[in-house]
């Protein structure tokens, strides 16, 4: 009687894919910061951490579908779910709310870095800008198309169309793959390098790491693609599904922000490439 569960609550058993998880996101950026500096361990020390890292979230993410399938994800542990995806995405916010407060104190202010920038934004090194309304706008379009298909994907699913589920998914994931293309296409043929000046380092730092979360996004669309297959979603029951859309919104919206403020407003009025 003292085992007995009577309670909506799932309690988990020790686990070690949580630490294991920390150590290789741990490892990856120190990693990388290894790399950008051009330290000892620069050239391995990033790949051995994502190694760590995507090996663990597999186990961890594994487990979470198995947990699923057992009915431990009862309403109250959904709603939970729910709770820490939206902290999940808030602190997303505040990760890009960085990069966009460098960006605009470097543009605005660029009296106080007179000797880095020349006293304007962009800086006199910069020859040239990206063209906000070439490649940018596609991509902008494309993101924009995506968020339609993933929305697509979600009603098919709540009306238990599973043909509509999977045709939405694979639009979402084709074009996100197109968008990570495009991008890099266009850092290929940049008009100017990384960690030069305070602009090409805010630059690629901003869209990279927006590139990064498309990348991510793509990867758990693919993932929630091998499910439907599966047939792990139901109407009533699929948060996996759920918080990976939920993601793709979050990157379509700082994407229009990114788009805005450093493509166009970044760069209005100077040569373009």
């Amino acid at each position: 009687m003292a085992g007995t569960k009577n309670h909506d609550y799932h309690i988990l058993p020790p686990d070690i894919a949580p630490l294991a998880t920390t150590i290789g996101a741990l490892t990856f950026t120190s990693g990388m910061v290894l790399f950008m500096h051009d330290m000892a361990g620069g050239k391995f020390v990033p790949w051995l951490g994502l190694a760590i890292l995507l090996a663990s979230m597999f186990m961890w993410f594994s487990k979470i579908v198995k947990e699923a399938h057992a009915g431990d994800h009862t309403p109250v542990v959904q709603l939970h779910q729910r709770y820490g995806m939206i902290l999940f995405i808030a602190s997303e916010v505040m990760f890009f709310v960085g990069w966009f407060w460098a960006f605009f104190d470097f543009s605005l202010f660029p009296s106080t870095l007179a000797e880095a920038v020349g006293g304007q934004w962009p800086p006199k090194a910069i020859e040239a800008v990206m063209d906000p309304f070439d490649l940018p706008l596609l991509n902008t379009l494309i993101l924009l198309c995506s968020g339609t298909t993933v929305t697509w994907a979600h009603h098919a699913l709540i009306h238990g169309d599973r043909e509509g589920l999977k045709k939405g998914l694979w639009a979402t994931i084709l074009l996100g793959l197109l968008f990570s293309s495009i991008q890099a296409y266009e850092y290929i043929h940049a008009p100017f390098p990384f960690g030069q000046n305070t602009y090409g380092s805010a630059f690629y730092m901003a869209t990279g790491f927006h590139g990064f979360h498309v990348i991510v996004g793509t990867i758990m669309l693919i993932v929630c693609l091998k499910r439907a297959y599966n047939g792990d979603f139901t109407p009533r029951q699929h948060f996996g599904f759920e918080a990976a859309a939920w993601y793709w919104h979050f990157v379509d919206v700082v994407w229009l922000f990114l788009f805005v403020a450093i493509y166009v407003w970044g760069g209005w009025g100077y040569p373009t490439h």
